[in-house]
Parts: structure tokens; sequence; C-alpha cells
């Protein structure tokens, strides 16, 4: 019987969230609506489309992030990662407002956008996220945030310049506030999320967070839905 070693353990297992990451660029790479962001040529109605989604998922990011974190704290668990959590609800504070900030200058008002509704995988990807972070593993949202963050590093730069080279967008110079800001910092964030993590050998911890890394790439095409009636396609 062979045995593993912890050097060993640790490796397959952020191989594993890296894998999740990559795969959720892959499939994105292959839907039509994501990329025809990455490509520049999305139009004002999906790009909008797309904008008020990510709003109603990024305006819970800093909140439950606080949550988690403060919840590990209480519980007296892994102060590190704790820290990291705490640290990234301070980081994603305000990334709502611009959001809003993107769509107004869309000529989509604030209380336009507040009047609209999430659907269905933003739904999803919100009492996903709240469940581990009130009554589940609170270490899981830092899954999440790794596969977003690794798809920002990946693809959010290179939809800016094409978007703005595109210029189909009335006023799109003004409207990439959200994914140039997640482009320029999510670099640091990954590696040291990375750096992180390899410090942490629990195998139900390592379980919670691949498991929400899945269930985030799973429902992150659906953010685009409304754009496309195609379904993305599924590479593993």
């Amino acid at each position: 019987m062979h045995t593993r070693t912890g050097t060993q353990t640790q490796a397959d297992w952020t191989s594993a969230l890296e894998h999740e990451a990559r795969t959720l660029v892959e499939e994105l790479d292959a839907y039509p609506a994501a990329r025809s962001l990455f490509e520049g040529t999305l139009d004002a109605e999906g790009y909008a489309h797309y904008l008020v989604q990510t709003y109603h998922y990024v305006r819970w990011s800093t909140p439950l992030l606080a949550a988690a974190g403060l919840r590990m704290k209480r519980q007296g668990q892994l102060p590190l990662l704790a820290e990291l959590l705490l640290q990234k609800a301070s980081e994603e504070r305000g990334h709502e407002r611009w959001l809003l900030a993107d769509l107004g200058n869309l000529g989509w008002p604030a209380t336009r956008v507040e009047g609209t509704e999430p659907g269905p995988a933003v739904t999803a990807y919100i009492a996903w996220n709240r469940y581990t972070t009130l009554a589940g593993v609170p270490t899981a949202f830092l899954g999440t945030a790794y596969v977003l963050e690794y798809l920002s590093v990946q693809r959010a730069s290179g939809a800016v310049e094409r978007l703005i080279a595109a210029n189909t967008i009335p006023n799109i110079r003004k409207a990439v506030t959200f994914l140039r800001g997640h482009g320029n910092m999510d670099g640091d964030h990954v590696a040291e999320l990375t750096s992180v993590l390899r410090s942490l050998m629990d195998p139900g911890e390592q379980s919670a967070l691949l498991l929400s890394a899945r269930i985030t790439r799973t429902l992150y095409a659906g953010f685009l839905s409304g754009t496309s009636s195609e379904q993305p396609a599924r590479t593993s």
C-alpha cells in the first residue's frame, strides 16, 4: 500500500484547485457570451447584463468574507486563514460601487440597477456562499475567491483592451472600471492566496475549498445567461 507524504498531499490538493480555475477559463472561452466579452465584441445590452449580475454577487463579497473570518476567529480556527478572509473583505470593499459607476456611464442609474433581480446562477452562488459562511466550512469562500481571481488575471485586462479597441459600446472607456481594477490587482492576490493555502493540510478543509471552487466554476457561465441561448461547453 502506498502512503502520501505531507508534501505530496499538499501539491496534489493545490494542483486540483488550480485545475478548477483553469477549467473555468477553458469553459468560458468555449461559451459564446463569455468569449464575446473577452474578445471585446459583446454588445451594449449583453455587457450591461453582465455588469448587473456581477453587481448582485459582488455586493455580498465584503460582508460574507468578513463574517467568515470573524466566525473562524471566534472558533479559534486557522488564524492565518481567518486573517486572510478579513483582509480580502477589506480588499473587496466598495467594488460594487465600481460596477454602479460603470453602469451609470452606460445609462443605467443606480436605482435601475438596484431594481433588477439576480438571475438563477447568481442566486445560487449567493446562497451557497452564505451557507458556507454562516453554517458550513467558512474557509470554503477562499475556493470561490481563488477561481474568480484566477479568471480576472487571465481575462480581465485583455477584455478591457479589446472592448476599448472595438469601441462599439457607447462610453465604453468610462465603463470598464471593475474589469480594469480586477485585472490589475488580482495577480498579486492569486499568488498570495496560493502561498497561504499551501499551509492548509486538513483534508476536510481542502475538500470544502475544492467544492466551492467547483460550484463557482459550474455557475459562472450563468452570470452571462440572457446574452446567449447557448449553453457552455463542459471540458471535464
